[in-house]
């Protein structure tokens, strides 16, 4: 493989240094390669005089970027830990708070010098910008490489491509850390007794218990029993929060359990995009160094494209998601301002409605199926992905791992997906 790598290295012009990540290379090249995400668009409108950003002195440039990304602001999470590069401006009165639609997220910081923004490209996968607040005609809109990718690039944390990063924490009553408590990397296979410590989460969850809106004093042994109580069930945040520094007053529940299922399987797709490009040029390659330009895909391909694959499959049908142990309620308007955008079929029926009694989707197949950056797939990781499905969907496929579809959950999902995105489901006989 070594020797592989070095000929794509050397045929593609591209020179490996021994620690580079994967991505910085052929066919990928994270860093040099032009973006097409949504906040490059914008730029492109606004540069040529399409598009203009409107700014106030609570917010800065904030509300006017959410509108043009067309990002609502019941979204809006909050985050209090000190884990964000403008640490020193976050505490428990004065959280981060994070707005996201299906291809973007914004990062806001009271008295911060910079929005933070990571916006999906569907080839590129996480590419991450700073937005200046200071008051002028237009804001100051840079790329960031380098300076995000130290985090954002983890093999613990992102799958070793740029991605999303979620983490649960045992913040100290300033918000810092205690590491030596642990840390938790979060997505929606997380039981929740391990969620959103560091976040405020606002709602009705019952009976069930999380590690959010709480701060943890230096105990070896803390009650977090106890401590459980007092974080659970919360709904106003006014005595914690100056919340007139935001545009919301909530940090809904049903709003982090979507953004944490969405940020992983945005990485799960970017992996399958990187991992498929890769194998199909070392493919290419391989035939041709064996004097057989044109053979096919080689078996390594193959296995490189399932190894990818399958966990995309997985999350998609939310394999391994816990169920809920009491119905959950959100108290912003998220879960309707969500629901809306649809599409649906003939019947009503929508990928993004919610259950919240047992689970959190009513139909479990990832709404991410619809994003550009699922459409992006190279045509053989799209076709590995298509063929999964309608094994699993039709009931051929038993694998315990999607024991928790009903027959009534495939049947709905299959229903959809032919109405909703017949070009993807056209072989599906």
């Amino acid at each position: 493989m070594r020797r592989i790598l070095l000929v794509l290295a050397l045929s593609t012009g591209v020179a490996a240094a021994p620690d580079e990540p994967g991505y910085e290379l052929a066919p990928v090249r994270y860093s040099t390669s032009k973006p097409a995400d949504p906040l490059a668009k914008l730029q492109e409108r606004m540069a040529s005089g399409q598009a203009k950003l409107a700014r106030d002195d609570a917010q800065g440039w904030l509300r006017s970027l959410l509108a043009s990304l067309d990002i609502p602001v019941s979204s809006q999470s909050l985050v209090f830990s000190k884990t964000s590069f403008q640490r020193h401006k976050i505490s428990p009165r004065s959280p981060r708070a994070l707005y996201f639609n299906d291809d973007v997220y914004v990062g806001f910081v009271r008295g911060g010098e910079v929005l933070e923004v990571s916006a999906v490209d569907p080839q590129l996968g996480a590419v991450f910008y700073t937005v200046s607040q200071q008051a002028g005609e237009t804001p100051k809109i840079a790329r960031q490489t380098h300076n995000c990718l130290q985090c954002h690039d983890s093999m613990g944390l992102a799958l070793g491509v740029p991605g999303h990063v979620v983490r649960s924490v045992f913040p100290d009553p300033d918000g810092m850390p205690h590491f030596t408590m642990g840390t938790f990397r979060t997505d929606d296979r997380s039981p929740y007794a391990e969620r959103w410590g560091g976040w405020y989460v606002t709602g009705q969850h019952g009976a069930m218990r999380h590690l959010g809106n709480l701060t943890y004093e230096e105990d070896p042994n803390p009650d977090l029993k106890r401590l459980g109580d007092l974080g659970a069930n919360v709904t106003d945040l006014s005595d914690r929060v100056h919340l007139r520094s935001y545009l919301a007053e909530t940090s809904d529940i049903v709003a982090l359990m979507v953004f944490e299922h969405q940020a992983s399987v945005h990485n799960l797709i970017t992996r399958a995009n990187h991992q498929s490009r890769l194998a199909l040029l070392q493919s290419d390659e391989i035939n041709r160094l064996g004097g057989t330009p044109g053979a096919g895909l080689t078996d390594g391909t193959k296995s490189r494209i399932r190894a990818s694959g399958e966990p995309l499959v997985e999350a998609l049908l939310f394999s391994g998601e816990p169920p809920l142990a009491s119905p959950v309620k959100g108290n912003s308007t998220f879960a309707a301002d969500f629901e809306k955008r649809g599409p649906f079929d003939a019947k009503g029926r929508s990928l993004r409605q919610f259950d919240l009694q047992k689970r959190l989707f009513r139909h479990p197949l990832s709404y991410l199926i619809y994003s550009k950056a699922f459409a992006g797939l190279p045509a053989i990781a799209k076709e590995y992905v298509s063929g999964r499905l309608w094994e699993i969907l039709s009931g051929r496929e038993t694998k315990k791992e999607f024991a928790h579809l009903s027959a009534d959950d495939r049947t709905a999902i299959l229903g959809i997906l032919r109405e909703t995105l017949p070009e993807f489901t056209a072989d599906w006989k």
